[in-house]
């Protein structure tokens, strides 16, 4: 039995969860999300949890199992507390500014990239003198949020010699020490 799949999802206060056929919609303070889920997999709202069940131990089931219970506890948290990610831009000139839905990077190109992010997220960009510039991206959807912050971090990607890039708040980048290290 899926340790995950099994687990109830406990529903907190404020937030209601609807199963219309194989679609499961979340509403809550934060916002309304909704996924629709394989009609082997049996979602059921019963006295304050969301329980996910399956019909038998196939492989596939097995497996869309834990990923479904998954899904559903991530909306509910989502509409409930929010998702919410910090990027950090490290190196010598590199901006951001957020102006609406677009959001504004220098990352040492000729030119200044411009992205206009999805209206479910909610950007701010905040630069303090000698730190780096820092990108705080909320949401309610953690699935587009994640996409949303990897499409900014391959603009410019850290890498391992000066550790110049964007990255995340917190991220440990692997560095190598370069070639003059090696020669004597």
């Amino acid at each position: 039995m899926s340790r995950i799949g099994k687990a109830p999802i406990e529903i907190p206060a404020g937030v209601t969860v609807q199963v219309n056929g194989n679609v499961v919609t979340v509403k809550g303070p934060k916002g309304e999300l909704s996924q629709e889920v394989n009609p082997d997999i049996n979602v059921a709202v019963e006295d304050g949890h969301v329980v996910v069940t399956r019909p038998d131990d196939e492989r596939a089931h097995r497996s869309m199992h834990g990923l479904y219970r998954a899904l559903i506890h991530n909306m509910v948290v989502g509409v409930s507390e929010g998702y919410k990610k910090e990027m950090e831009l490290v190196g010598v000139g590199y901006r951001a500014t957020s102006t609406g839905q677009v959001l504004e990077l220098a990352l040492g190109f000729s030119h200044a990239i411009f992205i206009k992010l999805p209206k479910e997220i909610k950007v701010e960009a905040k630069s303090e003198r000698n730190k780096n510039p820092l990108i705080i991206l909320e949401s309610a959807d953690k699935q587009l949020l994640g996409q949303v912050c990897a499409k900014i971090r391959s603009l410019r990607k850290p890498e391992p010699y000066k550790g110049k890039g964007i990255k995340f708040v917190g991220e440990i980048i692997r560095r190598k020490s370069g070639k003059s290290a090696n020669a004597k």
